[in-house]
């Protein structure tokens, strides 16, 4: 019995070369064609998101006035100034308790507001409407809409749950009535994102399910939420990054003030009065450039994770 030992066919060099070649030539020709298509983006892009933060980040190292005139370098000055400035830690620990707040029950609201809207029958896209409707909103009708449901002589919370608190008045409940605003008008987005989620889960899942004699609630656990756990990382992920930057609602319910004993002054609202009432450019870049430090590692750290738990998956 004669066995034959397969032989590898190697191409010759010259073959080789022409192929490499040629595909290089077809992606400078991709480029060359698809970059025109691109260029309008990068330029916008470079013009209002590279330059602000190349000249930001040069201002902070300055002591610039709003003027923009007699800027003298300064090192590193309005950085140590920035980290023992007590108003700067308040503002930033008032942006993070709104979003320990916010990011929970956010997620919740919208999880329980999309399971709603997917298995209710009748009226289906009232529902729908009527919860994604509060997004489309602008931030100061939302902020003046409940600046007089807080009322607390006129407006409806009081009216309606027999209170009598001074939602906007008081330190104790001024971030909470901020917080409740938020709910309302910004769940929407993150509902959709649910709903959407849910509407591509497969059916035969939930019917195998009931054959083996689930009931609602082990669907829900072993089949719903795991199927969804990307996009409630998403969701968190996205809420955290918006609550931090927490601005317009909060300024809007307040008249444009930081609240009572200052309890609603956000990070950013403290940058834009060091930059435009303090008339402190150099020292509001600064705080700039340490709030989106801080951004920039809360993004890093939700890719690092997800990226583990893919790798750890497989």
């Amino acid at each position: 019995m004669t066995t034959t030992t397969p032989q590898t066919v190697i191409a010759p060099a010259p073959a080789r070369s022409a192929t490499k070649a040629a595909t290089v030539r077809r992606r400078k020709q991709g480029f060359q064609h698809g970059g025109w298509f691109v260029a309008p983006f990068l330029a916008l892009f470079g013009l209002f998101v590279i330059w602000p933060v190349v000249r930001g980040l040069y201002l902070s190292f300055t002591d610039a006035n709003i003027s923009g005139e007699g800027a003298s370098f300064i090192g590193l000055d309005n950085y140590r100034e920035a980290l023992q400035d007590d108003m700067l830690w308040d503002s930033l620990g008032h942006s993070t308790y709104f979003t320990l707040l916010v990011v929970p029950c956010i997620t919740v609201m919208a999880f329980l507001l999309a399971m709603l809207a997917h298995h209710i029958e009748r009226g289906k896209w009232l529902w729908r409407l009527c919860f994604f409707l509060p997004f489309l909103l602008p931030s100061t009708v939302a902020g003046n809409l409940w600046e007089w449901l807080f009322n607390p002589t006129a407006g409806m919370v009081n009216h309606v749950f027999g209170l009598d608190t001074a939602w906007l008045a008081d330190k104790s409940y001024s971030m909470l009535a901020v917080v409740i605003c938020t709910l309302w008008w910004t769940a929407g987005f993150s509902f959709l994102l649910y709903l959407a989620a849910l509407q591509g889960i497969p059916a035969h899942l939930y019917e195998a399910a009931k054959l083996d004699g689930a009931n609602a609630w082990h669907r829900m656990v072993h089949i719903t939420l795991p199927m969804l756990r990307n996009i409630t990382g998403l969701v968190i992920a996205l809420q955290i990054l918006a609550s931090l930057q927490v601005f317009d609602q909060a300024v809007v319910m307040f008249d444009f003030g930081p609240g009572p004993e200052d309890s609603t002054r956000t990070f950013v609202q403290f940058t834009l009065e060091e930059g435009f009432t303090a008339y402190r450019v150099g020292y509001a870049s600064a705080t700039s450039i340490i709030f989106f430090v801080i951004i920039a590692s809360v993004a890093l750290a939700r890719m690092w994770l997800l990226r583990n738990r893919e790798e750890g998956a497989r």
